[in-house]
């Protein structure tokens, strides 16, 4: 039996078979036509001919200043014949003035000017553009650009660059809370307690601030904010009103104050989880907060025990929205609650906890999480604990709930009391909405993966929980602010439990 090896030759020509003795003997012919292919010397020419950009221009959403933006990135294609050698790759604003608000990672190199870049036919490269913007003394937004600048063979290519700047005041930890012992205690995201203190008469309504750490509203103030205040919150950023202090919050239909994350580049607009809560501790009294879009955090606002018999919290008129836990957290407070929005939680749009008073009227607590699985109802009351083996329980005088809705997409019902029958628990629900309740109709919102709540002709919850017609459209250098000022005293809050 013979075997044959067949070569491919060129077209238009008949091919030959070898049998394995012919095709030894012609192995070392093929190497050397082999050896001869490979050694030939790639020839990269300078120019640009057929270089093309990825993208028109590259533009950034709002930046503050001191803070860099996330990483946009695009190509350089040779869609020529020839293998070309760019020579350099730059910014006219290192040409002209020496220094850019924009840097450059050109395929790994990080230098200001990148040199001598090769790019096959047919193939690319890739760049990679940030920007951190300087402080300068504009109240208002104010626009920086530059040029991506290609130089080579007496040729040149250029692609637009734009960033827009916003100042900001600045809240920096300056200080660690230190317990007795020397310990240093932990906060629900594993952090220390690292806060600065805010001065509230010296607040600033023209400008946003930032938050880093723990802001605390110190004991025996008031921090006012009024219509159309931003406060923008870095990573696991709470704003800390103390014991014996209070926050008074006083938006617009047109003009909600907002308490937001920092970043809202591309899909962060809308991303849950980015800071922790507004934390109403302990002993703080008479808070206010009407008109306010509160958004993209942990927890929206957590009202601790309540001191005295004014309510803890008072909120009206507001929309809670894309919390990674919970829109609103009660333990054993006393809220009253009117005309609210809370939606999209990954736990429950409110917990009312370990007892307390509420009283939430027109509200629609709606929860379609669509950012992974949920298990917990919408809405969660309780009147006990169980710590370390110990039981509490806790006086729950009323919950009530009146002219709302409540619901959801969890088949199982959007409303859990776990109560304990040995200590007083008064709850009523008077013409409302509970999905697993008594009266359970879908109450035809117009989109609610899509966040649009508002009611569908003909909906059976019709003038039923957010009243939209009274909010007229409520979806619709820098200054370092580090004042060095210690607390009368700090602790700790409860660890934030909420029951399955």
């Amino acid at each position: 039996m013979r075997y044959f090896i067949d070569i491919l030759i060129p077209s238009g020509t008949a091919a030959m078979k070898l049998t394995p003795c012919q095709y030894l003997a012609a192995l070392p012919v093929l190497l050397c036509l082999t050896l001869c292919v490979s050694c030939h010397k790639e020839e990269w020419v300078n120019g640009l001919q057929g270089v093309a950009f990825s993208c028109e221009a590259v533009s950034f959403d709002t930046v503050f200043t001191h803070c860099g933006t996330t990483t946009r990135q695009l190509k350089i294609y040779n869609r020529g014949n020839d293998d070309i050698r760019i020579e350099s790759v730059t910014l006219t604003g290192l040409l002209r003035h020496g220094h850019s608000c924009f840097r450059l990672n050109v395929d790994g190199d990080t230098a200001l000017t990148a040199h001598n870049i090769e790019i096959a036919s047919g193939d690319s490269c890739f760049v990679f553009v940030q920007a951190t913007i300087d402080p300068n003394s504009a109240s208002a937004l104010f626009v920086e650009t530059d040029t991506l600048l290609l130089r080579s063979g007496g040729d040149q290519r250029k692609l637009p660059l734009q960033a827009c700047g916003r100042n900001a005041i600045y809240h920096l930890p300056k200080d660690t809370l230190q317990l007795a012992d020397g310990s240093y205690p932990t906060d629900n995201f594993g952090n220390h307690y690292s806060y600065s203190v805010i001065d509230c008469a010296g607040w600033r309504h023209d400008l946003p601030h930032v938050i880093v750490g723990y802001a605390v509203v110190d004991a025996n103030n008031t921090l006012n904010l009024t219509a159309g205040d931003e406060l923008y919150f870095h990573n696991d950023a709470v704003l800390w009103v103390y014991d014996s202090a209070t926050l008074h919050v006083e938006g617009s239909a047109t003009q909600p104050v907002r308490f937001t994350s920092l970043r809202h580049d591309g899909w962060y607009d809308f991303l849950p989880g980015q800071w922790g809560y507004i934390w109403l501790s302990s002993g703080s009294r008479d808070n206010v907060i009407r008109h306010a879009v509160i958004e993209n955090g942990t927890v929206g606002i957590l009202a601790d025990t309540n001191a005295g018999g004014n309510p803890t919290l008072t909120v009206e008129c507001c929309e809670i929205r894309r919390q990674s836990m919970a829109g609103i957290i009660g333990q054993t407070a006393y809220i009253v609650g009117r005309n609210l929005l809370v939606h999209t939680c990954g736990v429950a749009t409110v917990a009312l906890q370990y007892g307390g008073r509420y009283e939430l009227e027109h509200c629609t607590l709606a929860n379609y999480w669509s950012y992974g699985g949920r298990d917990n109802a919408s809405v969660i009351v309780n009147n006990h604990l169980t710590h370390n083996g110990i039981e509490y329980l806790y006086a729950l005088p009323l919950a009530r709930f009146s002219n709302s809705i409540v619901y959801g997409n969890r088949a199982a019902g959007e409303m859990l009391l776990d109560l304990d029958e040995r200590i007083e628990a008064h709850i009523e629900i008077d013409n409302t909405i509970v999905r697993g309740g008594d009266w359970d109709v879908d109450p035809c919102f117009t989109d609610p993966y899509g966040g649009d709540y508002r009611l569908n002709d003909g909906s059976p919850a019709a003038g039923l929980g957010y009243l939209f017609d009274n909010q007229n459209g409520l979806h619709g250098a820098g200054t370092v602010h580090a004042v060095r000022r210690p607390l009368s005293k700090l602790t700790p809050p409860k660890k934030i439990q909420l029951r399955p």
